[in-house]
């Protein structure tokens, strides 16, 4: 019988792993660190046990959502406060995003929520595209190609960039158009026009049901994993460097393993882990009863250049979970993402917090801060013959992405190695 070797203990690992041991198969893995998740974790923060990286999950597919059921947890998904985020643009104050939208892109581009971010002539140019014939940009590789040869530069820079960067940490002409918004190029053919394409595949997904939540934090996704890998007799070896992998082995420690190799390790297979984004994200949990209405919803993207502020992004935890809200006992919790190291973060999150939020947060305010980082790797989809890759690297971000790959991976290696 074949023995997989799973290299890295990230989410993408951990449930490949899984999977091939439910199957009856023999599984190591091998993480370097001394924790399993990757950057699904968690962090105590004003004596509130928070999430140190996603805090939501794309219920795209299902397949996170049937992970989390299987692990014993699908009674605790739950859905955000269905109130909304803002955005900051570039000048000017804070207003709510579109409503009838996707991933910034405007379903109804001249509605009074989208001529307030982009004013009437980018609205105008946004509106022009239906003009266009059906085909012209269906054939574009990115979202952020699509959108710019459609409805133009405002829309790119003020709506979608800022949502995009804030969500997936990255420009929206490096994220895949296919993977980040199935069925837009079809529906963009089908209708002749990329609002009517976002009006259809919005009319069939319910209000308030793109992302969802866990009770307690997606790291206990993590905690369950663990304990379920435990449970199928797979072995897993922290702090277990990996010198070097090829087809059918890996040395460890100075010991050679033998094995299909599976990286879910970036940086393993040539390209450093240093060339990817920096993430960074600050964890402030304030007394600050001016946050009790949620004055700016469930939290802010902001655009580039947006006066005043560092930040990408700010989620008002506390205004988008419940149950975060009952623990948290009337502090309030916010979470702000940075794409740089910055000095005295403490002070810059801070005074981030109060401009996006429009309140006032002298330093008294703050009962507790927290702030991690991590790189969020190059994507890297091809190996050598004999080696699979699964994470980040080869499904892009976000955990549906992470997870959908994950079980293909192995659903593959299944059917490739009958034993």
């Amino acid at each position: 019988m074949t023995n997989f070797l799973v290299v890295g203990g990230g989410v993408g690992g951990l449930v490949t792993a899984r999977r091939l041991a439910l199957a009856g198969r023999t599984v190591e893995v091998f993480e370097a660190s001394d924790h399993l998740g990757g950057t699904v974790g968690r962090v105590t923060v004003g004596g509130l046990d928070l999430d140190s990286g996603a805090e939501s999950f794309a219920l795209r597919g299902g397949t996170v959502a049937a992970l989390a059921d299987e692990l014993g947890l699908g009674g605790d998904i739950v859905s955000p406060n269905p109130e909304g985020a803002w955005l900051l643009p570039s000048n000017g104050r804070a207003v709510p995003l579109p409503k009838l939208s996707l991933l910034g892109v405007p379903g109804s581009p001249l509605a009074p929520d989208v001529r307030a971010i982009l004013g009437l002539p980018g609205a105008l140019r946004a509106w022009g595209e239906k003009f266009l014939p059906g085909t012209y940009g269906a054939d574009a590789v990115s979202l952020g190609d699509i959108v710019q040869r459609r409805m133009g530069t405002s829309v790119l820079e003020n709506l979608v960039a800022p949502i995009v960067r804030g969500v997936h940490s990255m420009d929206p002409h490096d994220l895949p158009l296919d993977r980040v918004a199935p069925g837009l190029r079809d529906a963009l053919t089908r209708t002749g026009s990329l609002a009517e394409a976002v009006l259809e595949l919005r009319s069939n997904t319910r209000a308030g049901s793109s992302v969802a939540g866990i009770t307690g934090g997606i790291h206990r996704l993590v905690i369950e994993l663990v304990n379920d890998l435990h449970r199928l007799g797979v072995v897993m070896h922290l702090g277990s460097h990996v010198e070097s992998v090829e087809a059918g082995s890996i040395e460890v420690n100075g010991a050679v393993r033998t094995g299909h190799v599976i990286v879910a390790a970036p940086g393993l297979l040539g390209t450093p882990v240093t060339d990817g984004h920096l993430a960074v994200l600050t964890t402030l949990v304030l007394d600050a009863p001016e946050l009790d209405r949620a004055p700016r919803g469930t939290g802010v993207l902001v655009a580039a250049g947006a006066v005043g502020v560092q930040a990408r992004a700010l989620t008002h935890a506390t205004a988008k979970w419940s149950w975060l809200a009952e623990r948290a006992d009337g502090a309030h919790v916010v979470r702000l993402s940075y794409g740089s190291a910055l000095d005295d973060h403490a002070t810059v999150a801070r005074t981030d917090a109060a401009r996006i939020l429009g309140v006032s947060l002298p330093s008294s305010a703050v009962l507790d801060f927290a702030r991690v980082e991590w790189r969020r790797p190059p994507r890297q989809i091809h190996a050598a013959d004999g080696i699979s890759v699964v994470g980040e690297t080869a499904s892009g971000t976000g955990l549906a992405a992470v997870v959908g790959h994950a079980e293909i991976t192995a659903r593959d290696l299944l059917r490739d190695f009958v034993d």
